[in-house]
């Protein structure tokens, strides 16, 4: 039994969440550089150009990538051969938000209670905790900084058995439709099929963090990516909603089994801000 004190836990949490607000991946850097000599409008590629200008003075000034430094979503698998020490699992993740938004003066945007008061938490916490036991005596931790303009243009449909593919195609394309310029396009859009209702959502997030130009490792749902891409980057939306042909990056789908009854399909939205890390304690 491998032996973890919770204070290890905290830091790594604290670091991470310090790369995905001031570092954008490698992968989406690339996407919007490749863009740029694709883009078929003259202001879509000039804002391209922006956003990657944007992108190399958060990471030298060690600033923020958007103002809006979004809610902590952490995935955390943790081996079934650890056992944490010296303090409370989830608390020592909270604390991990708590101080990186506080020493790296990441806005706090979290509310207490959603409806009535909605009164501000001050420290970006509660986190948005998803964890998995795994084999093993490793703690693998994936942290997405989720901001809300990407996330309210999101959705979710029980579609059923007989809509298939092409209702699948059309309900995604549909949102990214109705989105237009809210998300701050160019989008990354993760796609949750399968499962039930709170099982897709999930897997949508996930998909958010996949690298961007990746494939699905099943065929069928590779080629789905791509004709989705495709079509969505046909709406016009393009850079920041001002027209083009990059209205999205990447739409990265994954699957799980479902009820005989049931096509649940999930939608998450995530802006070019694509703010998210991990790694390995």
């Amino acid at each position: 039994m491998r032996q973890i004190p919770v204070s290890q836990l905290t830091e790594k949490i604290k670091q991470l969440i310090f790369t995905a607000s001031y570092e954008i991946g490698p992968d989406v850097e690339k996407a919007v550089q490749d863009a740029m000599k694709t883009e078929a409008s003259e202001i879509g590629r000039s804002v391209l150009c922006q956003l990657c200008e944007n992108y190399q003075i958060a990471r030298e000034e060690r600033i923020a990538i958007c103002q809006d430094t979004g809610m902590a979503v952490i995935f955390i698998d943790v081996g079934q051969d650890v056992h944490f020490t010296e303090g409370n699992f989830e608390d020592a993740v909270h604390e991990g938000v708590r101080q990186a938004y506080a020493e790296g003066y990441l806005r706090k945007s979290v509310v207490k209670e959603p409806i009535f008061d909605r009164k501000n938490t001050t420290d970006n916490t509660p986190a948005v905790i998803h964890t998995r036991l795994v084999p093993g005596d490793q703690v693998h931790i994936l942290i997405t900084c989720k901001g809300f303009g990407s996330e309210n243009m999101s959705a979710l449909k029980m579609l059923v058995p007989a809509d298939g593919v092409e209702g699948v195609k059309k309900f995604i394309v549909e949102t990214a439709k109705k989105a237009g310029p809210n998300p701050c396009p160019p989008m990354i859009i993760g796609v949750g099929v399968g499962g039930t209702m709170e099982q897709a959502a999930l897997i949508a997030k996930r998909m958010t963090a996949r690298a961007v130009g990746s494939r699905n490792a099943h065929p069928q749902y590779a080629r789905l990516e791509e004709e989705v891409l495709s079509a969505i980057n046909c709406l016009g939306i393009g850079p920041a909603g001002i027209g083009g042909t990059t209205t999205a990056l990447a739409v990265n789908i994954d699957f799980a089994p479902t009820h005989i009854a049931g096509l649940p399909v999930a939608v998450n939205i995530c802006c070019h801000a694509a703010r998210h890390a991990e790694g390995t304690l």
